[in-house]
């Protein structure tokens, strides 16, 4: 498009007037400026845009046709502000979160509680996965924000911690009675016992085994779960010793329902925060982490 902005904006106005001194008046322009912009559109374009009449101005045949396709330009243009105006005024605006099933269900779903009470109109859309691709999400840019556990390397993404969580081993008091009784009082539990831990495609997997090798820890009878629900209901019900995150099973291990099996070396505490990347900016996204940011 060689011509600026304004030459078609005086265009639609004439077109749109059917009058110079109107459209004169509507634009806070002279009368003269804007027949010279209408002569310069024609020039540049090669045709005559609108012929005089007693009344004013009409448009040529070339000209209906240019008027068209400005009409439904600055109609698009007058939507758009319309939109931002409606995002300004009630918060509108859309925010994609990747979180993994767990880090939803024991600490987003509270965070979203509150921030739909106070920003009821702003969209938001969950995906649900394992951190490692919410990671990689983030650096694609493909979503806004995710709930993670803070890993060795953020590559460039800002990261605002919101609270630590520990890893322990538990299980029932009676499995623990159980395996004792069968295997003895002096066994190795992580060896004698069924230890459950995440799959391999989890970040937190990587950090226990970690843990484990460092620490000279081995696990014979090594269940595989799919996700950390599923260790602790595995867990409730007397199938093994889970790994798991000390918060989510609060209330099992105060009733006694859960047991925490001592270690010689407590399992280092993580971080878990939100991480977004810092080019990727909105007014939805910069309302959310000011709200996480105070909660």
């Amino acid at each position: 498009m060689d011509q600026n902005l304004s030459q078609y904006r005086i265009f639609y106005a004439v077109a749109k007037t059917g009058n110079i001194s109107k459209a004169a008046k509507e634009l806070y322009i002279s009368q003269p400026a804007i027949s010279k912009s209408i002569s310069k559109l024609e020039d540049t374009l090669g045709t005559t845009l609108f012929t005089r009449n007693s009344r004013g101005v009409q448009l040529t045949e070339e000209g209906q046709v240019l008027f068209t396709h400005t009409r439904a330009a600055f109609d698009e243009l007058t939507m758009g502000e319309q939109e931002l105006k409606r995002i300004r005024e009630f918060n509108l605006g859309h925010i994609r979160i990747g979180v993994s099933n767990t880090l939803c269900r024991f600490i987003m779903v509270s965070y979203l509680k509150g921030f739909i009470e106070q920003y009821p109109h702003i969209k938001i859309t969950i995906e649900s996965q394992s951190t490692t691709h919410t990671l990689s999400m983030l650096e694609q840019q493909r979503i806004d924000i995710g709930l993670i556990a803070e890993p060795k390397s953020l590559k460039n993404l800002v990261f605002l911690p919101v609270m630590e969580i520990e890893d322990v081993f538990v299980a029932t008091p009676s499995y623990l009675e159980n395996l004792k009784l069968r295997e003895g009082a002096d066994a190795d539990v992580f060896q004698a016992g069924n230890i459950m831990l995440l799959d391999k495609n989890n970040l937190t997997r990587s950090y226990i085994e970690d843990y484990m090798n460092l620490n000279n820890i081995a696990a014979n009878n090594l269940l595989e779960v799919t996700t950390m629900d599923l260790i602790i209901e595995f867990a409730r019900i007397g199938l093994g010793i889970g790994c798991v995150i000390k918060e989510f099973v609060k209330e099992d291990l105060d009733s006694g329902r859960l047991v925490q099996l001592r270690l010689d070396n407590p399992i280092r505490k993580r971080t878990i925060g939100f991480a977004y990347h810092p080019n990727r900016t909105s007014k939805a996204l910069d309302t959310f982490v000011n709200f996480c940011r105070s909660v």
